[in-house]
C-alpha cells in the first residue's frame, strides 16, 4: 500500500521506477552485454571512498548502504538503496573517485556494468541520459532535506522518518498483504538516524511498547505506520 497520500515520501527517498526503463530493449542489451552479476554477503564492500570506477553497479536484488567515514572512522549513512537502483554512476560521470563508499546491508546481488558499455550507452541513448540528469536533480534534494533533519528535528521525529523511508525500501519485493521485515543491525540504524547506538535502542523500546512496531532478533515490523507519520511530523 503506498503512503504517499499520507507522507511526502519522495521528498527522502531515491526510490522510483529503475532508470533503465527509459531504455530500448538494444539499449539495454548493449549496456548489460558485458555486465558480471556477484552476489555480496552483508557487510561486504561494494566499492570505498576514494577507489576510482571501473564501471557501475545495478542492484538486482537487496540492499545497499551509502556512508562517508569521518576523520574519527565512525561511519554516517546518508542513503540506503534498493532493487533496480544504480550506484557508482555519480564518480563515472565526473570522472573522479567515489565520493562515498558502499558496502551490503544484506545478502544481495549486484551487477557490475564496465565504464564503456555505460558511457557508450549514455551517449547513444537521449532519453537515458535526460533521465540520469533528472535523478541526479532528486537525489541532490533528497539528501538537502535530509541533512536538514539533523539541525530542525529531534532524534525520536528523525527515527520515526527513517523507520518511515526504510519500511519503503524493505516492501520492495515482499509479498502483497505480508508485514514488512526492515533487517538492519541497530548499529547501521544509529548511523543513518544520526545518534548514538544506545539513543536509537532505547527509542525502538519506547516505539515498541506503544504497539507502533515489533522486533524479531535484529529485524524491525511496523505495525502502525500513521503514527510513526505523526510522530515525525514531516510535510
Amino acid at each position: 500500500m503506498s503512503i504517499r497520500h499520507l507522507f511526502p515520501i519522495d521528498k527522502l527517498n531515491f526510490g522510483r521506477e529503475s532508470i533503465l526503463s527509459a531504455l530500448s530493449a538494444t539499449e539495454l542489451e548493449a549496456l548489460m552485454e558485458h555486465r558480471k552479476e556477484q552476489s555480496f554477503k552483508k557487510g561486504e564492500q561494494i566499492f570505498r571512498e576514494g577507489w576510482y570506477p571501473q564501471g557501475i553497479f545495478y542492484i538486482i536484488d537487496g540492499v545497499v548502504k551509502k556512508y562517508k567515514v569521518n576523520d574519527s572512522g565512525r561511519e554516517q549513512i546518508f542513503y540506503v538503496a534498493n532493487r533496480g537502483e544504480l550506484i557508482g554512476y555519480h564518480a563515472v560521470i565526473s570522472e573522479g573517485s567515489y565520493p562515498d563508499s558502499a558496502a551490503a546491508l544484506e545478502e544481495s546481488l549486484i551487477a557490475f556494468i564496465p565504464k564503456e558499455d555505460f558511457l557508450n550507452v549514455l551517449k547513444s541513448a537521449p532519453a537515458f541520459n535526460n533521465g540520469l540528469l533528472k535523478n541526479l536533480s532528486h537525489e541532490f534534494n533528497v539528501l538537502v532535506n535530509s541533512l536538514n533533519l539533523i539541525t530542525q528535528k529531534s532524534v525520536r521525529e528523525r527515527m520515526a522518518l527513517q523507520l518511515i523511508v526504510l519500511r519503503e525500501k524493505y516492501k520492495t519485493g515482499a509479498e502483497p498483504g505480508t508485514t514488512v521485515a526492515i533487517n538492519m543491525s541497530r548499529e547501521d540504524l544509529a548511523s543513518l538516524v544520526g545518534t548514538a547506538t544506545e539513543n536509537a535502542i532505547r527509542i525502538l523500546a519506547e516505539f515498541k511498547e506503544a504497539g507502533i512496531l515489533e522486533t524479531k532478533g535484529r529485524k524491525i515490523l511496523i505495525n502502525d505506520i500513521a503514527r510513526l507519520i505523526r510522530i515525525a511530523d514531516y510535510r
